[in-house]
């Protein structure tokens, strides 16, 4: 998988592709959001993965894990996961986080157990993703989920 950092040019596709997948596009601009992309021989955005790191380092908000529909069923997105753990820890975190109602048992299967929402929402209460959540009344409605990264 060839994955590249996000760069300013990329806001408007992958923009287009998180709302095409049902992702939070809050904050994707955000220097303490990491993002990564992966295109296809065409140029558009067909993944994307990456973590938004809490301020004190210790904890990673996993978002923007997504595969086109039409590249799904190959293991990319295990791949993609495994990436936004694997760079979440070489930066110091050791704490993975992250909303999904949709998503649970792929999310199992690396390691993820149930959370509480609110202990999310207090270790990465700062974050771009939370903070919408919060202001819009999402949070309530959302499942959380956590995994040590030292076993990333």
């Amino acid at each position: 998988m060839d994955l590249h950092p996000r760069t300013a040019a990329d806001a408007p596709a992958l923009t287009t592709f998180l709302r095409e997948v049902d992702l939070t596009l809050s904050g994707l601009d955000a220097p303490t959001v990491r993002l990564w992309t992966q295109r296809d021989e065409d140029g558009a955005i067909v993944a994307s993965t990456g973590f938004e790191i809490s301020a004190d380092g210790r904890h990673a908000l996993i978002r923007s894990v997504a595969v086109s529909p039409s590249h799904r069923s190959r293991g990319c997105g295990t791949v993609l996961a495994r990436f936004a753990l694997e760079r979440a820890a070489q930066e110091g975190a050791q704490t993975a986080w992250l909303f999904s109602r949709r998503s649970g048992p792929f999310w199992q299967g690396l390691g993820f157990a149930p959370a509480h929402r609110e202990d999310l929402a207090a270790a990465l209460a700062e974050t771009h993703q939370v903070r919408l959540f919060r202001e819009t009344g999402q949070l309530e409605r959302e499942v959380a989920w956590s995994r040590p990264l030292n076993a990333a």
